[in-house]
This record gives structure tokens, sequence and C-alpha cells, in this order.
């Protein structure tokens, strides 16, 4: 599974997170509002209200963000940021964040990269080793059909179904994801992850273990951060396994 980890370390690692990401997922609704509040004409807003309730998100939250969004109640206004660096032992690393104070994020994102023996670069420095991709991860199950559920995803404009060991990794395009995201909702399969993510072309790792676990400590500062919605990495070594 490498990169992508079990299902029972994505959802432990969910779990204790869980107040973190209401954060994180209130400002996605937020940001997402602004194009309409209705989740029935506004599909990316619908994704966010769906992946926030898989979490746990209560419905209060919800409503509260999408007023925000919307601007029926008053609320901070976000802007996306994206970071471009490396971590020890040549890891390719990238930040998405939404954030209501450039100068704070910024500032947090680089002193995490220099306290961990990491370097922020330019943008640009390490995307390229990235494509951009909507991954969708469903548990593997006794009563999912794999045929049916891979069917769906392909009408729905996925590019490609992965099988794992405990999972399906469904890929498409990131201009496909809200459609194909909504068309496994509409057929009732549950998601554990679902995003869309920066997917390596190449992968790195720390040959040290020092370091790995100075590398996993800094993506972990990083994640903590309410600003940070996302940190992606081409490390090869599942870092959820680091002690």
């Amino acid at each position: 599974m490498g990169r992508h980890g079990t299902i029972a370390g994505r959802k432990a690692a969910q779990d204790s997170k869980r107040a973190a990401m209401f954060t994180k997922y209130g400002r996605q609704i937020i940001v997402a509002a602004k194009a309409g509040g209705d989740p029935e004409y506004n599909a990316t807003l619908r994704v966010a209200i769906e992946k926030a309730k898989a979490i746990g998100m209560p419905n209060d939250n919800i409503k509260r963000a999408i007023k925000k969004g919307t601007g029926e109640l008053e609320g901070e206004s976000y802007e996306e940021l994206s970071f471009e660096g490396y971590g020890v032992g040549g890891v390719a690393v990238i930040v998405e964040a939404l954030t209501d104070n450039r100068n704070r994020t910024t500032a947090a994102v680089r002193s995490t990269f220099d306290k961990h023996g990491g370097n922020l670069g330019a943008p640009g420095c390490v995307s390229y080793m990235f494509s951009r991709k909507g991954v969708i991860i469903i548990e593997k199950t006794d009563d999912i059909d794999e045929d049916a559920l891979m069917e769906t995803a392909l009408e729905a404009g996925a590019d490609d179904m992965i099988t794992h060991e405990d999972s399906y990794e469904i890929q498409t395009a990131p201009e496909n994801y809200t459609a194909v995201h909504g068309a496994l909702t509409d057929a009732g399969y549950e998601m554990i992850d679902s995003d869309v993510e920066f997917v390596p072309s190449m992968e790195s790792a720390p040959k040290d273990a020092h370091d790995l676990k100075q590398l996993k400590k800094m993506i972990d500062i990083l994640e903590d951060n309410d600003d940070v919605q996302k940190v992606h990495h081409n490390c090869s070594v599942d870092l959820e396994e680091v002690k």
C-alpha cells in the first residue's frame, strides 16, 4: 500500500485528528459555499458536506459554515495558498492551505520546514514530480461487487480503479472528481477517504531511521496547523508506521 497506508491506519489517523479535521472541513465548506449555498446546484459544496458528514461533523457546524460562505453569517475570508519544498532525504513536499492570514501561515510553514531539516522552495520546484488526480478510497468488503463498483466509477468519468489488499482506489482527472464522487455516493458506496491529491510520479525516501522520524514529525506538525488543508509528499515509506 506504500504511501496510502492501510484502511485501519487511515481510520486511526482520522480519529486522532477529528477536531482539527472539523476546522479544515469547515473552511472547505465556507469557501465552496461562496459559489452558492445549495448543494444540489453546487457540486463542490455537496462533496465538502459529504466529506464533513463522513467524519461525524455535526449538522449545526455544517449549516453555520454554509451561512458564513454565503454571507448570511459574518465570517472569515479564506484564500488558497500552496507551498513547495523538500524534507530531509530529498523527499518532495507540497502543502495546501486555506488561510485568513497569509503572513501567519507562510511564517509557520517556513519555520516548520527549517526546524526539521527541510527547505521551502519556489513555486514549481517539486510539483513537476506529481500529477494532480482525484483519489477516492473505498474499503474492500464482501458485499461490494468489484465489477459493479468499477462500472459505476468509469461511467461517471473515472480514469482507473486499483485494487489493494483492503481497499479500492478510484482515480479521476481533477475536473471529473466531483461527478465521480457524487455518482458513487448516490450508488450507496461509503468512502474512507476522498480528495483531489498530488500523486507522485517518482518516489524518494530518507535512508536513515532518524531522518524518517524527522520527516514524519515535520509532516505531522504541518498537518496539525489549522491553516493547512493537506500535505502531499513522495516518500515511498508509509509514515503512519514510523515510530
